[in-house]
């Protein structure tokens, strides 16, 4: 069954997140570290890999390890607006799309329906 997988220590975004994908019909799962990320996406590929830049689990070492391990999800990355350094090294590491929290949240609707979609071609 294909899913998205999130790395987010904000308990105000995993409820978020948590939230319009149940509008949406989207199976999220959120996991607590980058090790266990890495694991679930090589044994279970995701349709979308979604990955707070801040988090204290090493957010670019996973994403890294996340590339290296060819898996065929695409990865985004979310920060604080700010933080254009951490966005340059977030793209080098293998995110496929770095955004603002802000514009994160904003386009999370659409970003989950894209994964859906994504999901149902999965299934065919």
């Amino acid at each position: 069954m294909s899913y998205v997988l999130a790395l987010v220590d904000n308990l105000f975004f995993q409820a978020r997140i948590q939230a319009v994908a149940k509008q949406i019909g989207v199976e999220v799962k959120v996991v607590p570290d980058g090790d266990q990320l890495v694991s679930e996406a090589v044994a279970n590929p995701p349709a979308l890999v979604i990955i707070d830049l801040n988090t204290k689990s090493g957010a670019l070492e996973t994403v890294r390890r996340l590339c290296a391990a060819e898996t065929p999800a695409r990865v985004i990355g979310y920060l604080a607006h700010t933080q254009t350094e951490l966005a340059e090294q977030a793209t080098q590491a293998g995110c496929a799309e770095v955004m603002p929290q802000g514009k994160f949240t904003q386009e999370l609707p659409m970003i989950l329906a894209r994964a859906r979609g994504k999901l149902e071609q999965k299934a065919q």
